[in-house]
């Protein structure tokens, strides 16, 4: 078996079919950080919605590329959404201030989930719902903020590997530079996605693809031919299955919530 990740003919048609299923007549909230994910989401919320049901919120801080500022803009203009821009640099200090945290992944994790509670401001006043950005290859592996960029009420390319992202996204018409620049969840000063996963996405999605197929550690190796890299996935995916449960409860009554209770 050869492990290729591709887009399936249905998938664009599938997306916006159930943002605007799932949405109804409401509007929905998106943060748009100027990168690849959040452009591609709002694209087919627009697309699903109209773009007066779509509003955008760009929250930089101090270590924000302007580049960002600038893409979140263009994709903004180029859709015809309101785009409302909050810097979070004061209320993220105040936090820091208060609790005295000051670890560097406290503070990433603080800044993402600071830009959450903005959205779900945005979202309650609006009677509205907040469209999340994180993807498959993400979600996967752990490589999001729990309650922070991990947080929504529909996560419409939640079922897409990155490297499918990508291929939407040049089907759609995303501005070609958003496409090629390097992901970055732009936390932290200098920090490069494939550098934190130690593995491209072109193979990180091979391997989580083998890993969604039900092939074992080995036959996935065989095929990618990096026996260190399918470990280090392996790795990412066991330890990062916490956040993909929204919370864990201890199995008492007939039917448990998260486990055999399903919505």
């Amino acid at each position: 078996m050869r492990l290729k990740v591709e887009l399936p003919d249905f998938a664009h048609e599938t997306i916006v079919r159930f943002i605007k299923d799932f949405a109804g007549d409401r509007r929905v909230v998106i943060g748009l950080s100027g990168g690849l994910d959040s452009s591609v989401a709002l694209a087919l919320a627009v697309e699903a919605l109209g773009k007066e049901k779509v509003l955008a919120v760009h929250m930089p801080d101090t270590i924000t590329p302007k580049t960002e500022t600038d893409d979140a803009e263009t994709v903004a203009k180029k859709y015809g959404v309101a785009l409302r821009k909050i810097k979070i640099d004061s209320i993220l200090e105040k936090l820091l201030e208060t609790t005295g945290v000051n670890s560097k992944i406290a503070v990433a994790n603080a800044k993402a989930r600071i830009r959450m509670v903005i959205l779900y401001s945005f979202s309650n006043e609006l009677n509205g719902l907040v469209l999340g950005t994180s993807n498959k290859s993400e979600l996967l592996t752990g490589y999001f903020t729990k309650y922070g960029d991990g947080a929504s009420d529909l996560a419409p390319i939640g079922d897409l590997y990155k490297t499918q992202v990508r291929e939407l996204a040049w089907e759609i018409g995303i501005p070609e530079n958003i496409i090629k620049k390097k992901p970055s969840a732009n936390l932290i000063p200098g920090q490069v996605d494939e550098d934190e996963l130690g593995v491209d996405y072109e193979t990180l999605d091979r391997v989580l693809y083998g890993i969604e197929l039900g092939l074992k550690k080995e036959e996935i190796a065989r095929e990618i031919g990096e026996e260190r890299i399918v470990n280090r996935v392996f790795e990412l995916y066991n330890r990062s299955r916490h956040k993909r449960v929204l919370i864990y409860i201890p199995k008492v009554g007939v039917r448990s919530i998260n486990t055999d209770w399903r919505e």
